[in-house]
């Protein structure tokens, strides 16, 4: 019997594009604007047409492949394949320059790259004709490990071996990941939602956001009368995403869904951060760590500690369903031994049965609609 319903939201209730536009659009202004590497001499514009962004998108991820890849290999937060893709990319445009500005390269990458070092090398790139090369993404990362550990490691390796260099500051998540976050946020909130978002102001201003231009994967009023029937059955809902707090709630007030949920039972990408700054010292906690779902379940009576050191599988963990449409969800699940759902409408759409099925999910759904009669069938 099912007693708890919990969410992902990308893939599941919402869809990826919009992220994944704003991801593609943060690579290309870290690459492209005098802001940052400046690779586009012109004036850097900021209101890109969705044929434009289209377009963006599928050179920077080749046609979605990249993000495909990295999904496959276990990885769940878009912050992290912005900060995978576009480090792999400076580091092909220092290995170009690295017979003139060695001891410059050694110095840049064995240290924070913070904002102010990615002009000094944008003073170095502006003199010399220097080639992009998005397609040799998944061939470099082909041995990598499939985990975030095991592909940031081999970020580290690949920039060591290019480089000819015996350490760099790639392999963790440092001031290049929080500029990537930063660009991030500003497309994907907006100017006027990213000093609430990060805490710090725009640096390249003029960005409209997409909080209130989400695609939504069923009609909302139908997840609406999902959410409530389930409600009205008992089940108690949750939400477990890697989005950040203000990227769920301001559309789930949008499209009415909020006043479903407890808001105790919401998890989002900020309640993980906040758990890894407390413990530096814990694995990542993004999916498929089970933090996420465990502090979802427990509506937030435990401490982050407490959820960090929750004893796996959870006691009774079949009672609570799981509905996600990445293997990062499926992992996270498997590992509290609760019931997992996949739905086939996230990046892979229903390319991704097969995968699902090798790692043995228990249902396997065209849509997170059909999960009113599954779970209303146990109810009863």
């Amino acid at each position: 019997m099912i007693k708890t319903v919990l969410f992902d939201v990308d893939g599941v209730l919402l869809s990826e594009e919009r992220y994944f536009d704003a991801s593609a659009l943060t690579v290309w202004e870290l690459l492209s604007s005098n802001n940052y590497l400046g690779l586009q001499p012109e004036e850097y514009k900021t209101n890109f047409s969705d044929d434009e962004i289209a377009g963006i998108r599928s050179r920077v991820f080749e046609n979605d492949l990249v993000l495909k890849f990295l999904k496959s290999r276990g990885l769940n937060a878009n912050w992290d394949m912005i900060y995978l893709t576009a480090s792999y990319q400076i580091i092909r445009l220092l290995e170009q320059i690295k017979d003139k500005a060695q001891d410059k390269i050694e110095n840049w990458v064995t240290n924070e790259i913070d904002r102010d070092v990615l002009l000094e090398m944008s003073e170095v790139f502006i003199e010399k004709d220097l080639s992009l090369d998005f397609n040799s993404f998944r061939i470099d990362f082909a041995e990598a490990e499939s985990s975030k550990a095991g592909l940031f490691a081999h970020l580290d390796l690949l920039a060591q071996k290019k480089l000819g260099v015996t350490k760099t500051s790639f392999g963790h998540k440092g001031s290049l990941w929080s500029t990537c976050e930063h660009i991030s946020q500003e497309w994907y909130v907006g100017d006027h939602h990213v000093l609430k978002s990060t805490g710090r102001p725009s640096v390249q201003t003029g960005k409209q956001g997409f909080l209130t231009d989400e695609k939504v994967l069923a009609l909302p009023e139908e997840i609406s009368e999902l959410f409530q029937a389930l409600k009205d059955s008992g089940v108690v809902i949750g939400i477990g995403t890697g989005r950040p707090e203000l990227e769920t709630i301001e559309p789930f007030q949008h499209l009415d869904w909020l006043r479903h949920f407890d808001v105790r039972n919401i998890v989002t990408a900020d309640d993980v951060l906040s758990a890894e700054r407390a413990y530096p010292d814990s694995p990542a906690l993004s999916k498929p760590h089970p933090f996420t779902y465990v502090m979802a379940l427990s509506s937030k009576s435990k401490s982050a500690k407490d959820c960090i050191e929750e004893k796996l599988p959870i006691e009774n963990g079949k009672e609570t369903l799981i509905v996600g449409d990445s293997l990062a969800d499926l992992l996270a699940a498997r590992k509290m031994g609760c019931t997992f759902a996949a739905v086939l409408t996230g990046l892979s759409g229903k390319d991704a049965r097969t995968e699902f099925e090798e790692h043995q999910a228990d249902y396997i759904l065209d849509n997170v609609l059909e999960i009113k009669d599954l779970v209303l069938s146990m109810v009863k």
